[in-house]
């Protein structure tokens, strides 16, 4: 089967692409022959459809006319089209599997799809199919104003970056590809690593079938350890106001015998070491970015992973992979992150954004260290059962076979 995978980076941003690019790597390693469509980027991986790529565009930039073509280029691209339907004019692909494409690809190939008959099966990492900021986090406080289309409420809140001009832009895009194009609609088949998104979107009005598959990781690449040589916790990801890491340095503070790790970067990072500064919290480290093995060792030194979200978290790598390397989850009670971290079995849970609950979650954590191994181990047990290649492999395929015999029934 030749696969078309289509994702606006080529490169590892965050945890949507780590989960795009595994997923090539098994399809490939399954015998099938994969395809790619993304942005240029100096940052890309090397590929040989590249010079299909559609051009870079920055968002970061305000000149005018980078603003006028990162507008167009957000509600509809003809460029987007033109090279995607090079590329399968070129490589007949069987089916094509979209990830993140908004804005800087835009859902415009959607049509460049359907008019060559190529089903279609996307991928949701976040909630932008209901929500103009893709959050569903107005201020810092979780918001489904704009449930069954009432997209202008993202306008009216200033809900993109607290930007009028933005927070127009996206609701415009909303409008136009929700209500007037109806572009999904032409989506064939749409994947959620949660069931926690799957019926989030549907309740905020999305209607077409979703299929809930989780997300997995190669175990081959993970080697658990379930003691550890650093009295140390570990938060990884983008430093961002979602991710609830002010909760956790607050949580921290005048905790003793226990240190807080925080690997990542993001735009935050400046206000949260100010926050440890002002508040001369002793026990927090900021490591900066590490990836890879770095980031693994890191992760296997210490007691637990920590997660504080405040905001519908998807089916979050992090914990994932600390179960993976044995490692138990502290994490906030909020979207996703519940169908991964069992109470009392894989990790704790405490109410999001409640720092006193946080801290006692943390203190028990450490009360016993006996139990504190046994739920590493649940964990790893947990990602060998459920979130393990062949399993996400065989979901993925039925769901690929199920489209194919029925475009092969619909073109009879």
């Amino acid at each position: 089967m030749k696969i078309l995978l289509i994702n606006k980076y080529f490169y590892i941003k965050g945890g949507a692409e780590n989960s795009f690019f595994q997923m090539a790597k098994l399809l490939e390693k399954k015998g099938h022959e994969v395809v790619f469509f993304a942005m240029e980027s100096p940052r890309n991986f090397e590929s040989p459809y590249s010079r299909y790529f559609i051009s870079h565009v920055d968002y970061d930039n305000h000149s005018l006319p980078n603003i006028l073509k990162c507008s167009g280029r957000m509600l509809y691209s003809w460029e987007a089209r033109r090279g995607l339907e090079e590329l399968i004019a070129q490589e007949k692909p069987d089916i094509a599997h979209l990830n993140n494409i908004y804005h800087q690809i835009s859902p415009s190939i959607i049509h460049s799809l359907k008019k060559y008959r190529v089903p279609m099966v996307m991928s949701l990492r976040d909630y932008k199919l209901v929500c103009a900021s893709y959050s569903m986090v107005h201020q810092g406080v979780v918001c489904e104003a704009c449930k069954d289309g009432r997209y202008y409420h993202a306008f009216s809140k200033k809900c993109v970056k607290g930007s009028l001009m933005k927070s127009l832009l996206n609701t415009s895009e909303m409008y136009l590809h929700h209500k007037m194009l109806n572009i999904y609609d032409d989506v064939d088949m749409f994947i959620s690593p949660s069931r926690f998104l799957k019926s989030k979107v549907n309740e905020m009005g999305f209607k077409k079938e979703i299929k809930h598959l989780f997300n997995f990781v190669n175990l081959d690449e993970f080697n658990p350890e379930f003691h550890w040589s650093q009295r140390t916790a570990v938060f990884f990801g983008r430093l961002s106001h979602e991710k609830g890491v002010a909760t956790l340095i607050r949580a921290f503070k005048g905790i003793n015998g226990l240190q807080l790790k925080i690997i990542g970067e993001g735009p935050l990072r400046p206000e949260l070491e100010k926050l440890v500064a002002n508040e001369k919290i002793t026990n927090v480290i900021f490591s900066g970015y590490k990836s890879g093995d770095d980031l693994y060792n890191e992760i296997k030194k210490s007691m637990f992973v920590v997660l504080p979200s405040e905001w519908y978290e998807n089916n979050p790598r992090n914990i994932i992979e600390g179960f993976a390397l044995g490692k138990p989850a502290v994490a906030a009670d909020i979207g996703g992150i519940p169908e991964l971290v069992i109470e009392g079995q894989t990790g704790y849970l405490y109410p999001s954004g409640n720092v006193d609950a946080l801290r006692a979650k943390l203190d028990l954590m450490m009360s016993d260290e006996a139990k504190l191994v046994e739920m590493g181990r649940q964990g790893r047990k947990f990602v060998e059962e459920e979130l393990n290649e062949e399993a996400h492999y065989q979901g993925l395929k039925k769901i690929y076979d199920d489209l194919l015999t029925k475009n092969t029934v619909v073109n009879v």
